[in-house]
């Protein structure tokens, strides 16, 4: 099997080069085609027609392919379907915010999770991405939309924490001076609470922002919509995130999608605001996004009024996130389930 050439780290790659006989400087010239978003190995020109041959020979280049292009109406947000190099497929979103444009990936081709309210663990996992194929969501996306990705979330279709190794590596990639040199402080990741890699994630440092999917402040609720809680219970999960915060400093926010009739009673909010107290937390209630497989459905305006107020007299810092996209499916899994219809 070939090396998939766009998953190595700098340093890997020199010693590939060191291992076909090539200067070490070849490596660096390499790595910057690489994150220029070329398609082929005959688009790096600067390289002699020999080792163009002796690189197309031992490695692969990814490069996937849009199925889909959706722009928003109202936000010009930009909903891309991937197809990738083995005919799976995944999503990203591109956004735009007043601090810079921010690009939503996907970790893995489906997801295992099961979450009962999200499109993307809809038939399961498929497989784990490698690290050249969540960084080409972000480079393709800046290419085709020709914004400049100052951002990115890991929130898209999968776990991050499930493709730890991978995700790890990734961000090494994209975090690189002679890469996309984009900074860790600029990345967000998103995890439904896999303890083990919390901890693990906290060892590693990242100077990242964790989001955490709770979507419940009690296990009798968050076992109804998130399988994950009988693996994780909340208090166990909560202890993981009071570790994190006290190894990286790093402000965990609380990701919260509001579910009418489940989890968003005055009840919810009070026991949410005393689970998180002194955690100097920050919960982001999320307007539950309409999934036409699932009988869920979102909160009330009155609810989601209620629930803040009950959350902001027991000073717990909350915001509610804005919807981008709504007339393009640009929440997780609506496009690629789309396209598996389709498909059947």
């Amino acid at each position: 099997m070939k090396t998939d050439i766009k998953s190595l780290l700098p340093q890997e790659l020199s010693a590939a080069m060191q291992e076909l006989g090539e200067p070490a400087y070849r490596a660096g010239q390499i790595f910057r085609w690489l994150s220029s978003g070329v398609r082929s190995f005959d688009e790096m020109t600067n390289l002699s027609k020999q080792l163009r041959a002796k690189l197309a020979e031992n490695f692969d280049l990814t490069a996937p392919e849009i199925l889909r292009r959706q722009v928003s109406a109202q936000d010009g947000t930009i909903k891309y379907l991937w197809k990738l190099n083995d005919g799976n497929s995944v999503e990203s979103v591109v956004m735009k915010y007043a601090h810079g444009n921010t690009v939503c990936i996907s970790s893995e081709v489906g997801c295992a999770m099961g979450c009962a309210f999200c499109a993307s663990t809809i038939g399961g996992l498929v497989r784990k991405l490698r690290p050249s194929e969540m960084l080409d969501q972000v480079l393709f996306s800046q290419l085709d939309s020709g914004m400049r990705i100052s951002n990115i979330v890991l929130m898209g279709i999968g776990e991050p924490l499930d493709n730890y190794d991978n995700v790890l590596k990734f961000l090494k990639l994209v975090n690189s001076p002679d890469g996309m040199n984009i900074g860790m402080r600029h990345i967000s990741l998103s995890t439904c609470g896999l303890v083990d890699k919390v901890d693990k994630l906290a060892a590693d440092n990242l100077q990242l922002t964790l989001s955490v999917s709770l979507h419940a402040p009690d296990d009798e609720t968050r076992m109804k919509i998130m399988p994950v809680n009988k693996a994780y219970g909340v208090d166990e999960l909560l202890a993981a995130c009071r570790r994190y915060f006290a190894r990286t400093g790093r402000r965990i926010s609380f990701e919260y999608a509001m579910i009418d009739g489940v989890n968003d009673t005055p009840r919810h909010a009070a026991l949410l605001a005393e689970k998180l107290r002194g955690t100097g937390s920050h919960v982001n209630l999320i307007p539950l996004n309409y999934v036409s497989e699932s009988p869920l459905r979102p909160s009330t305006p009155e609810h989601m009024k209620e629930f803040i107020e009950i959350l902001k007299s027991r000073n717990v810092n909350v915001t509610v996130r804005r919807r981008l996209g709504p007339d393009i499916e640009a929440s997780c899994g609506q496009l690629r389930r789309a396209q598996m219809k389709h498909s059947q």
